[in-house]
């Protein structure tokens, strides 16, 4: 089975996450999110097996952020996974996909618990 990791390769986060990965032998489809972002319904499966919701998942330090002004309680979920898609580099990484289940690298370990 194949893992899919929504990487950025100037992460060190994500580096050490995708190496945790390869050295367990597991196979990797590498996706470079800020390249390729993942489509809004891409993003929403995402957010369901996370179980989090769109601003748990947002780099809340970036100025897109701030400019967006994405913590008004106003915005929906739909705004909010529109604006991480549009910018993505809004969403926290590295994210890994195995089997139906997802993980957030941080700390890189904590994909362990979807691999078995």
């Amino acid at each position: 089975m194949t893992a899919k990791i929504y990487h950025n390769p100037r992460c060190g986060k994500s580096r050490d996450t995708l190496k945790l990965l390869v050295e367990r032998g597991i196979s990797v489809e590498i996706i470079e999110y800020l390249k390729t972002p993942p489509s809004s319904a891409e993003l929403d499966d995402i957010l369901q097996k996370l179980a989090l919701e769109p601003l748990d998942l947002m780099r809340k330090k970036e100025a897109i952020y701030k400019e967006l002004e994405l913590g008004n309680q106003e915005l929906d979920r739909t705004a909010l996974i529109s604006a991480m898609v549009n910018h993505p580099i809004l969403i926290e990484r590295p994210i890994v996909l195995y089997a139906d289940k997802a993980a957030l690298g941080r700390p890189p370990e904590a994909v362990l618990t979807i691999l078995i």
